[in-house]
């Protein structure tokens, strides 16, 4: 079986446990005060099924979405669909990202940055962002640093999903390939679907993250060309950080 990316049944277990409006240690709401005064289009990178973007849409902001994920999209879209909105939703490789629109403000919440695996990867996709903005738009994204399970064949308790419709998802994650030193690690993730106590789907995901130091963000946004950073702790607008179990919030301007 190969592996998924961001597949139907990771789909599902993601609509369930990210609500619509669901607000993830204030980033819903800190987003919004940053963008609330913001006169032009906004990009939700990663956007997933909608759990920034429709919010943020029925406040009133001019907010579109891109995906890597045809799933999550297709989610994203039946959402909306239920509320009587449209976005224009893009599927999408960031690397190769062209769209037809320039933005006033592109974000990217939710430590999705970091699911790039490949640093130069990383790079191209920031240079594509940088390329979306308007002259003065900003950029806007947080990230997170790693626990400590760095510990190679390391399995997760099997996590259960109790599905709206009866079926059940387990899943189980193993960590497979881990380096403190190049800051990156890959889980495996085994979803299964059961139905009346019957097994009736598989699915495997292969699921990395690259991590990133604080400051040596901040240097890879300079690169790129950005100015006038702010980088902020746990969505308190210009807040220090001061410890790794934060999340940090960067906001850069493309001059």
């Amino acid at each position: 079986m190969s592996f998924s990316y961001y597949g139907e049944l990771c789909t599902e277990v993601y609509d369930l446990t990210k609500k619509v409006g669901q607000s993830i240690n204030g980033d819903l709401e800190y987003y919004y005060s940053r963008l609330e005064q913001t006169e032009g289009k906004i990009l939700e990178v990663m956007a997933g099924s909608g759990r920034v973007t429709i919010p943020l849409l029925e406040k009133g902001l001019n907010i579109e979405g891109t995906d890597y994920s045809s799933q999550m999209l297709a989610s994203c879209r039946n959402r909306l669909a239920e509320r009587g909105l449209h976005a224009n939703l893009y599927e999408a490789d960031l690397q190769k990202l062209s769209l037809p629109h320039k933005y006033a403000a592109i974000i990217i919440p939710a430590g999705s940055f970091l699911l790039i695996e490949d640093r130069e990867q990383s790079l191209q996709a920031l240079k594509r962002l940088y390329d979306h903005l308007l002259p003065g738009g900003r950029l806007i994204l947080d990230l997170f640093l790693p626990d400590n399970q760095f510990e190679a064949g390391q399995t997760s308790p099997i996590s259960t999903y109790h599905m709206p419709d009866g079926d059940m998802i387990t899943m189980e994650s193993t960590l497979v390939e881990t380096s403190f030193f190049h800051q990156y690690k890959v889980s495996y993730l085994k979803y299964e679907k059961w139905r009346e106590g019957a097994l009736i789907q598989t699915e495997l995901q292969r699921f990395a993250l690259r991590w990133y130091g604080i400051e040596e963000f901040k240097l890879l946004l300079e690169h790129i060309g950005f100015q006038d950073i702010v980088i902020s702790a746990d969505f308190e607008y210009g807040k220090t950080p001061d410890s790794n179990s934060e999340c940090f919030v960067y906001e850069a301007v493309k001059p």
